[in-house]
């Protein structure tokens, strides 16, 4: 199989040589190619720019080719989302119409609301009525423009549901042409059984929970919700060393409700990335700088939730890298919807339409570990791509936040249609 774009009127975020992540004032830059063409064989980039320089007899024989002519519209790498509780069962909106009615988080959560609510709703549901409802989501979100997306479980919150749900995450990565990356997120909350004996649940995660999932393959990554009233600092130590005993690799919810020492505990173990941070300041900026981990912003959350919004210019200015992700998810965050993401960087945390392109596709391929493959117009990367609408300029794209600008979806080097997935 072989795709060929042509007359592409821009060709955004095209690199000879892949940077890794983009930070500090470079977050504001992005390498692109005006009437541009891109060639991809079988998944993989193979060939872009100029189509002035679009080599004569390119595609002379080939029998399995498509050809897409992307006059007046944009290309873009396609989103990568590195946050998300993709997997759950039911909804939760009665909790939403709660607080709209001025309940507070403590007062839902002693009406069983909160994420014990969803552990609750997914214990009820079994492996296949899951893998429908998660499939549901993941053709919603294809269809936005996210081509590469990490889910974590956390919705168990004892042995044989964690890994329910790692496994509903395997099944989703065999069947569908996005890039899935498993985290295991055992330390989400402590469950109603262990409210008074919470050592008992710590334990359980450490000694069988962990040994489980890596002797089965279930996750790349092990998350803890290390902020207060959930896990303490000690806490989170114990069960990333035992993650990374048996080769799980460190990310971090932080800074979300307080100021946790999340970040910093994070930036100890190298963790890939510290997510939410709507509580940081100049201790958490000085912990990041000169460290590999990505700091990741959920601004639809923090928008969901009423929180403030995480000091993104503070911390690029800084020399920091960002990345944006959507936490979808039942209780916080029920969009996935990147573009929308984009749009929210842009307004709330007054990111430039660039430094939101890059925090949502290289920053973000960087903090699921992915850098190599996606995140960035490359040739020996995954062609997975968005090709908008006709619009007027790039700037439009977030500007118009209630859009749908999405013209065709490219994943894996084939036009994407739902109808046949």
């Amino acid at each position: 199989m072989a795709l060929l774009i042509k007359n592409i009127r821009e060709l955004f975020g095209t690199e000879k040589i892949p940077s890794g992540t983009k930070r500090g004032k470079d977050m504001g830059v992005i390498d692109s190619v005006r009437n541009a063409f891109l060639f991809a064989a079988n998944d993989t980039i193979t060939s872009f720019g100029r189509m002035e320089d679009l080599p004569d007899g390119m595609t002379a024989g080939l029998t399995d080719l498509e050809i897409i002519d992307a006059s007046g519209r944009f290309v873009f790498p396609s989103f990568c989302d590195s946050h998300t509780h993709l997997v759950y069962s039911g909804s939760r909106e009665q909790e939403f119409v709660d607080k709209i009615r001025g309940l507070s988080y403590e007062e839902i959560a002693r009406r069983g609301g909160g994420i014990l609510n969803s552990a609750k709703k997914l214990h009820a549901a079994t492996e296949e009525e899951l893998y429908r409802e998660s499939m549901v989501r993941i053709h919603e979100i294809a269809g936005l423009g996210t081509g590469a997306i990490e889910i974590k479980s956390g919705y168990g919150l004892n042995t044989g549901d964690e890994l329910k749900m790692l496994r509903v995450i395997r099944h989703i990565r065999e069947n569908c042409p996005l890039e899935i990356r498993p985290t295991f997120l055992g330390a989400h909350a402590v469950p109603e059984i262990y409210r008074n004996d919470r050592e008992s649940y710590i334990d359980l995660i450490i000694n069988e929970m962990i040994p489980l999932v890596a002797s089965e393959g279930l996750a790349d990554y092990i998350d803890v919700f290390c902020d207060d009233g959930f896990f303490t600092i000690d806490e989170t130590e114990r069960i990333l060393m035992a993650g990374m005993k048996y080769g799980l690799i460190p990310k971090i919810h932080a800074n979300e409700i307080g100021f946790s020492g999340g970040v910093q505990v994070g930036v100890k173990y190298n963790a890939l990335s510290v997510d939410h941070l709507e509580r940081s300041g100049i201790d958490e900026i000085s912990a990041l700088l000169g460290s590999e981990t990505m700091p990741t912003f959920l601004p639809g959350s923090a928008l969901f939730l009423g929180l403030p919004d995480p000091p993104a210019r503070l911390m690029i200015d800084s020399g920091l890298p960002v990345a944006l992700a959507s936490d979808y998810n039942p209780g916080s965050s029920p969009s996935g919807n990147m573009k929308l993401v984009m749009s929210l960087g842009c307004i709330r945390l007054k990111m430039t339409p660039e430094e939101v392109f890059n925090a949502v596709t290289v920053n973000s391929a960087y903090a699921m570990g992915i850098q190599d493959t996606f995140g960035s117009i490359s040739e020996g990367k995954i062609a997975s791509l968005i090709i908008t609408k006709e619009i007027p300029s790039f700037g439009f794209f977030p500007y118009a936040f209630g859009s749908n600008l999405v013209d065709r979806i490219i994943l894996r080097g084939k036009i994407w249609n739902p109808a046949v997935e």
